[in-house]
């Protein structure tokens, strides 16, 4: 089985008490993910999660932690200086913001055929990868 990579938009709604559907739609993304052990994120993705759950969604900085600590057993991109270099010619080829691509390349280095995300159109691909939204 291929992996499937979340983006942090994901973490953030499944989190979020206010987000209606989205939040059990994202939540039940990841417990399908995590229970397939199938699920994989990048370094970036926890970073900007922990910044928006204790900022946004104002959970305390110890849950957060807890939070991200959880994601261990996940498949983790731990992006290097040739990753920078690959996200840069993504973000030209693709027209993407630099920090989609840094999440494109992410998904990409795990071979993952899935990337879940808001941020990117449905159904469009790069490279190997498709973008997702579980939102439509």
């Amino acid at each position: 089985m291929s992996s499937e990579f979340a983006d942090t938009n994901i973490f953030v709604y499944a989190h979020d008490r206010n987000a209606g559907h989205k939040q059990s739609q994202a939540a039940e993304l990841l417990a399908r993910l995590a229970q397939e052990d199938s699920g994989a994120i990048s370094i970036q993705v926890l970073a900007e999660f922990y910044a928006a759950a204790t900022r946004k969604l104002s959970i305390p900085s110890q849950e957060a932690e807890d939070i991200v600590a959880d994601l261990s057993s996940w498949i983790i991109h731990r992006p290097s200086h040739a990753d920078l270099i690959r996200s840069a010619k993504l973000h030209r080829k693709f027209k993407i913001s630099w920090w989609d691509a840094l999440i494109v390349n992410s998904a990409l280095e795990l071979g993952c055929a899935i990337l879940w995300s808001e941020d990117l159109a449905d159904g469009r691909r790069y490279g190997s990868i498709t973008a997702r939204n579980p939102f439509l």
